[in-house]
């Protein structure tokens, strides 16, 4: 099975952190740390409720979302998250 994005839409797996041995340990708030996601496919863009939509993002881009943003869907195994464009709050340069 194959997920094609339409629209405005992206579709998103996300990027394991790094673990990291140390010594000093943390309240679990102090451990949480941006959700880094990497785009699998995003949609054409174009007209969406009457606007023109211009995609940004595509394939292998990193990107952050909002932390209750998309829907997820489990595809042959695999977890991804289907966003709107406009739920992504950044992209990720490294």
């Amino acid at each position: 099975m194959k997920l094609i994005p339409l629209a405005d839409h992206v579709i998103v797996k996300q990027v394991k952190a790094e673990e990291k041995v140390g010594g000093i340990i943390l309240t679990a708030a102090a451990q949480e740390k941006p959700q880094i996601f990497e785009v699998v496919a995003a949609g054409p863009g174009g007209m969406v409720d009457g606007t023109e939509v211009e995609m940004t993002v595509g394939a292998g881009d990193k990107v952050i979302l909002g932390k209750y943003s998309g829907t997820q869907v489990k595809v042959e195994g695999e977890e991804y998250t289907i966003v709107r464009q406009g739920e992504i709050l950044a992209i990720v340069e490294e």
